[in-house]
């Protein structure tokens, strides 16, 4: 196939994409694989079976010293203080302006130890966030170079994984815990994670490890999947993607992230976190089911039933699950009320859309 032109970072599996046949795109500038067989058949692997992506892309951060902890509690809003060695939480950074640095995954490697997995748009400008908030005993080490992450996601991952990983009793993990062990004979932080709403694992592996483990799931059975799988899979699990759903403009009370969001402790904006908390924001991010034809895309306008424009799409596509289009995207507050019927205009048509929380997927 003909090669990029423009100075993209490979993973350590770009062989192994390349080999498969992926189709391959720019993304945070790496070169990633969009799609193997097609977009429809992986994530239907992913979402009643199992799939696998290179997400080796992202950020990994490491804090470590006497007051990593405070570190850690002072630049993000969920309440690292509960978790334990072994436990993993998601949260967000605040931006000092009422917006959103990055959301990102926190692990609780020991009390004093904690890995900051971040977004691969966003290392740099997370890393000069961090070390510009970092007033405390704590030394920060950017490790993201150095380590590999395949996604093995969907209800029959722990079954593809068990026979590779002897040691360590994958279906027995709970949801956001992690162990340390070997995956093929490797070293491997096994995680109970994953951004699909499928269920399965996330595997940290040495650069040089994970083409070995890669080619072993494929050995497997699991079908290679690319970012386009990812996106709807995520969409329809009603989770944000920065960039789209959330962003430097948005803040996590807005976008429905109260939830982590905790003020039990003093973090980057919590007093203004907690003052529009109470007060209530000027819009909020909800879902759109869509039933009539035509696919809702990011930045169309969405309207009330006099064509008065309320909000904006921010992620939106045709549901390979559920067969029709769904949507996210910020609506006005007194207009946004779950069950309201809104409009999306797509083109010079106007279409129905039903307003409900996000996440499409019966539990």
């Amino acid at each position: 196939m003909e090669q990029l032109t423009s100075p993209l970072t490979q993973t350590a599996l770009h062989a192994e994409h390349l080999a498969a046949g992926a189709k391959m795109v720019p993304f945070a500038g790496f070169e990633m694989p969009v799609s193997y067989s097609g977009l429809m058949d992986e994530h239907h692997a992913v979402r009643n079976a199992r799939g696998m992506f290179d997400v080796s892309h992202m950020g990994e951060f490491r804090v470590k010293g006497p007051e990593a902890l405070h570190l850690v509690q002072w630049i993000s809003t969920n309440d690292a203080s509960k978790l334990s060695p072994g436990k993993v939480q998601y949260s967000c950074m605040p931006n000092g302006k009422g917006g959103i640095v990055d959301d990102l995954l926190v692990y609780c490697v020991a009390s004093d130890e904690f890995m900051l997995v971040v977004n691969a748009s966003n290392r740099q400008k997370d890393w000069d966030w961090i070390q510009s908030n970092n007033t405390f005993d704590a030394e920060l080490s950017d490790e993201s170079d150095t380590w590999s992450l395949i996604a093995l996601q969907g209800p029959e991952a722990a079954e593809a994984l068990a026979p590779l990983a002897p040691e360590t009793d994958v279906a027995a993990m709970g949801y956001y815990t992690f162990q340390f062990g070997t995956v093929c004979g490797r070293p491997c932080l096994i995680s109970a994670t994953g951004y699909t709403g499928a269920g399965g694992f996330e595997l940290y592996l040495k650069n040089d490890d994970a083409p070995v483990v890669w080619r072993a799931l494929t050995e497997a059975g699991v079908p290679p999947c690319g970012l386009g799988a990812r996106d709807t899979l995520r969409l329809e699990a009603g989770f944000c993607l920065y960039g789209n759903d959330i962003d430097e403009t948005t803040s996590p009370i807005a976008a429905g992230l109260g939830w982590i969001t905790k003020f039990t402790k003093s973090f980057v904006d919590s007093e203004r976190l907690q003052a529009e908390k109470a007060n209530g924001s000027p819009a909020v991010l909800r879902g759109l089911v869509v039933t009539e034809r035509g696919i809702p895309r990011q930045g169309y306008a969405i309207e009330n039933a006099t064509g008065k424009t309320i909000g904006r799409v921010t992620s939106g596509t045709s549901s390979p699950t559920l067969g029709h289009s769904i949507a996210m995207g910020y609506i006005d507050a007194d207009s946004a009320e779950l069950g309201n019927t809104v409009y999306i205009r797509i083109r010079k048509n106007a279409i129905p859309a039903q307003v409900v929380r996000p996440g499409f997927l019966k539990k």
